[in-house]
């Protein structure tokens, strides 16, 4: 059996599960707890009194770290620059924010010399690979406790018992037929009466958008301007990455934009239901796709797409920080650098389209001249003919075969 170990670094939310974790590593294991939070856009309301309710509960310091502005940049914004979409419909929000709170988790354990972490996620989910892969990438010789796959609490009746003898305050609100994780990115919502797949998400669960049919009967426009693949305007006006989410999570979430209901598959072999409100992200990755169409090369923007499915599952399942998705991270930015331009986007009753395109003339492969269906003197339409014969010729090779 392994010592125990001398300090612990927690994540920590301040709800009921990571509560009763840190009370139990204390009795369990008999050492030093240092509780941890991250900020990473889930708003104030989850912050608030979060250190003096750690302190109380146990740990002998806390830390939260403001980790908004580095989430936006370096994460979230490589991401979208990627264009990954996982099985087709999710943008991958609650993955992508499990890679910078486990690294910062680790920072802290090297700030305060501990030699161990925990954390809260359940041995079914994702998140539990999430942050072990992290965790092991930043140091391999940390020490990991993962309390729901070593106590014997059932489930949150369970929990409430052991808080309520030891002194731990319960939150009295009333338990969500749901559970639900916010970020700068998107909420998602998973569990509960979301297990039933055919059973439609109530509407008063959403926090991020209105509903489709109670949006604006007017739609409402909005340019993004880009710049190397990723947006640094909205409306004509400079915006730092995280206020650029900020604000057009609002103004398309006016308007409907961003709902997901899909059953995915989770790395741990099993199927799950997931709800997703991602308003801005849905609509950073609709313009970024039509300033693509402008500039980026036919050849390289196949290849580049062809690249996707492997990356998001890489994010997907927790390999943020394997060489893998750096590799293909350096093929994708080589491939965003044409990627300067302004797309103009329509938002009306959960629809989001591109309605028009511009970019630079360094930068716009395209040329209305060659396009045109009318008379021009730079393409003949003779040329075509000898371009459609060789590329028949294999097939023509096969049906003589037959």
């Amino acid at each position: 059996m392994p010592s125990n170990p001398k300090k612990v670094v927690v994540a920590y939310s301040g709800g009921l599960d990571t509560s009763v974790m840190l009370k139990w590593i204390k009795e369990k294991y008999d050492c030093a707890i240092v509780a941890y939070a991250a900020n990473v856009g889930q708003g104030d309301e989850e912050l608030e009194g979060l250190e003096e309710k750690a302190l109380s509960t146990g740990a002998d310091e806390c830390y939260v770290l403001d980790l908004q502005d580095e989430f936006a940049s370096d994460y979230v914004f490589p991401m979208l620059r990627a264009g990954a979409v996982y099985e087709g419909s999710y943008l991958l929000g609650t993955s992508i924010a499990r890679p910078i709170i486990a690294k910062g988790q680790m920072d802290i354990a090297k700030k305060t010399g501990a030699d161990a972490v925990g954390h809260g996620a359940t041995g079914k989910g994702n998140d539990q690979v999430r942050f072990e892969l992290t965790y092991r990438a930043m140091d391999p010789r940390i020490r990991v406790i993962a309390p729901w796959r070593e106590w014997d609490f059932g489930g949150r009746q369970q929990l409430i018992a052991y808080a309520e003898a030891h002194g731990i305050p319960v939150p009295v609100t009333a338990e969500k037929p749901y559970s639900m994780d916010r970020n700068l990115l998107h909420i998602s919502f998973e569990g509960g009466i979301l297990e039933d797949p055919w059973a439609e998400p109530p509407e008063d669960m959403f926090r991020l958008s209105v509903s489709p049919e109670k949006a604006p009967d007017t739609p409402a426009y909005v340019e993004l301007g880009f710049e190397a693949g990723d947006p640094v305007s909205l409306q004509g006006e400079k915006l730092t990455p995280r206020v650029l989410m900020e604000k057009l999570n609002i103004i398309a979430g006016e308007h409907g934009v961003g709902r997901v209901d899909l059953v995915e598959n989770r790395f741990v072999g099993m199927k799950s239901r997931g709800v997703y409100e991602t308003p801005a992200g849905t609509v950073i990755h609709c313009a970024r796709r039509a300033v693509e169409s402008l500039t980026m090369d036919r050849e390289v923007l196949h290849l580049r797409d062809s690249l996707i499915p492997k990356y998001a599952e890489l994010v997907y399942n927790g390999f943020w920080f394997a060489p893998e998705r750096e590799f293909l991270q350096s093929a994708i930015d080589e491939a965003a650098k044409s990627v300067t331009g302004v797309a103009r986007i329509k938002l009306f009753k959960g629809s989001c389209q591109a309605v028009g395109r511009k970019a630079p003339e360094e930068n716009n492969l395209y040329r209305p001249e060659l396009a045109t269906f009318e008379e021009d003197s730079i393409y003949s339409h003779k040329d075509a003919e000898g371009f459609i014969r060789l590329n028949a010729l294999r097939l023509g090779v096969r049906s003589q075969e037959k």
